[in-house]
Formats: structure tokens, C-alpha cells, sequence
């Protein structure tokens, strides 16, 4: 396996790389070393702009960029892309359909010690309610520098989840991998449960199916990087197939991952569905490794959650 990366990282060095390639430009909102927009910045001086801590604001310059047919990344922490700046979003970016495509790194629980105020568990909920919103949240590097320039060539908002702490990159491993917009990727074959997880608890459902093994419980693991569109075939498939579904998220178990596999699977293919995330709760300051096992977000919690669907079939 790779070694471990934060998807962040890659979504610096993408912008960095596709600017020789593509005109575009980059925006920021004071934080470009966190963000790593400070990567293409450094090339590209004169292609980014720091708009200050002022994110409505920013959106809405990167509306009237977008408005001129000169695409525009605008980049913050997701509590501040998607919360503070959701107005502007929605009105200046969604409703006119622009080409602006928000970075929004830090998101979730792993921002680790910065606490509740910083720690977004609610920004895929908030962009998933903007008709035509795209919504990417890469599993890992490999994938997150893909889905910069799949964001570029797509026509239309799209909002890009990147995080903090270095995962395992296991889309390296994948052979033949492509990256396509709204089309789920499968890491392993199974029959008795699905687990399909997004960001950074790919890795965790990965592992998770290696600990049902060791039971004899086959588990297949489905990452979905588009949030929305979601892939709706690979979810229905899995769930005729093997009967139960596991969701794993770094976000509210109320309107992400765990919410758009159950819409899809009520309508079309009723399976028992339970979801592992934040069970609707603020974060709170602590490392990593300390946060994931307070709010049941580990391989350990994802096994448990498999037996429960497993026996509810």
C-alpha cells in the first residue's frame, strides 16, 4: 500500500500541474497554506488572488469571474466554504449554474484538535440541497488529484471535499482505475453485506472487510466519491446482491453518504441499511486517532454495524 497522504496535499499539487495545461484561476480566502492553493500561487502568481477572510465575498467574485467563461477554483476550509459562505453558494454560484468549483479542505472530524467550530460534519447535507451541485469527496490522493481536473472539465459548480490527515492511498493499488464523475469504485467482492463508505472511511470499510473475513463474512466494499450525482446502479446492484448495507462516513449520518444510499435503495431495492458517522452531534477538540473511536468511526465500528444489517436481513 501506499503511504499515506492527505487528500489536501494532492488537491495543491493538481492545481499546480493542471495550471500549465488549463486557464483557470485561483482563489483564496487567506488560508492558501492550509488549503495548498499556496502551491499553484507560488507558480502562478499572477492567476491568484487572496480575497481575505471574507468567503461570501469570495464566492461572489468567483461568480463574476465565472460569469466572464474563465473557470475559477474558490478555496477555504469547508466550514467556511459551504457554511459561513452558503448563501453566496447558492444564489450566486448554484442558481446561474456557473463554473466555480469550491475547494474545501479541512472537512470533518479530522481537523482533530481545532474542535467543533472548525470540524464541518454538515457541508455534504448543505451542498446536496443546491440543484445541480456536483459533490466530490475523494477517498485518498491518488483520487483527489483525479477529481481536480474531472471538477475543471465539468461544466457547472462542483464542490470539492478534501481533509486534513494523511490517509492510505489504496486507488494506487486499483488496476486500470479511470476516475469518472458520478461512477462509485469497487475495492472487493462479496456476498453477505455491502460496506460503501466515502473520504476518509474508505480505508476503514477496507479494513473492516478484512476483519469479516477473518469471521467468514464476505463483505464488498464500494467507495463513492460523487456524492451527488451518486452511482445509482453500482448501490442497487450491491444491495439485490448481498441483502445489507453498510454506510460509512466522516459526516452526519443525516443528509451525506448514509442519506443518499437510502433514498436510492427505499425506492428501487429495500434492504436494511445501517449507517456509521456522526450520530448528530457537534465535534470536539482532541487528536485523530482519539476522535474517530469517540464517534464510532473506526473498522472495528463498521464490523459491528455488518453484523447488525447482516441479522436484519
Amino acid at each position: 500500500m501506499a503511504d499515506k497522504k492527505a487528500t489536501r496535499e494532492a488537491y495543491g499539487q493538481a492545481l499546480a500541474d493542471l495550471g500549465a495545461k488549463y486557464d483557470f484561476l485561483v482563489l483564496d480566502a487567506d488560508l492558501a497554506a492550509s488549503t495548498k492553493t499556496a502551491v499553484f500561487q507560488k507558480k502562478f502568481p499572477e492567476r491568484f488572488f487572496d480575497c481575505g477572510i471574507a468567503e461570501g465575498n469570495m464566492m461572489c467574485v468567483a461568480a463574476g469571474i465565472a460569469s466572464t467563461g474563465k473557470p475559477v477554483f474558490a478555496s477555504s476550509f469547508a466550514m467556511f466554504a459551504a457554511g459561513r459562505a452558503f448563501e453566496q453558494v447558492r444564489n450566486c454560484i448554484g442558481y446561474p449554474h456557473l463554473n466555480v468549483k469550491i475547494g474545501a479542505t479541512h472537512a470533518g472530524i479530522t481537523v482533530g484538535e481545532d474542535g467543533a467550530t472548525h470540524q464541518c460534519n454538515e457541508d455534504l447535507a448543505l451542498m446536496r440541497t443546491i440543484p445541480g451541485m456536483v459533490i466530490i469527496n475523494p477517498a485518498d490522493a491518488t483520487e483527489a488529484y483525479a477529481a481536480v481536473e474531472a471538477a475543471l472539465l465539468h461544466e457547472g459548480p462542483v464542490y470539492l471535499r478534501f481533509g486534513r490527515y494523511a490517509v492510505p492511498d489504496l486507488t494506487a493499488d486499483l488496476e486500470g482505475y479511470k476516475f469518472e464523475l458520478g461512477k462509485g469504485v469497487t475495492y472487493c467482492d462479496g456476498s453477505d453485506v455491502t460496506l460503501i463508505a466515502t473520504g476518509v472511511m474508505s480505508s476503514f470499510a477496507h479494513d473492516a472487510a478484512k476483519l469479516l473475513a477473518e469471521e467468514g463474512i464476505s463483505a464488498r466494499v464500494i467507495n463513492i466519491h460523487t456524492i451527488k450525482p451518486i452511482d445509482k446502479e453500482i448501490i442497487l446492484k450491491a444491495a439485490r446482491e448481498t441483502g445489507a448495507i453498510v454506510t460509512a462516513e466522516e459526516h452526519n449520518v443525516i443528509g451525506g453518504l448514509g442519506s443518499a444510499v437510502c433514498e436510492v435503495v427505499a425506492e428501487d431495492a429495500p434492504v436494511p441499511v445501517i449507517r456509521v458517522g456522526v450520530q448528530d452531534q457537534y465535534g470536539r477538540s482532541g487528536t485523530v486517532p482519539e476522535l474517530m473511536k469517540h464517534y464510532g468511526l473506526t473498522a472495528q465500528n463498521i464490523v459491528l454495524a455488518a453484523k447488525r444489517a447482516i441479522a436484519k436481513k
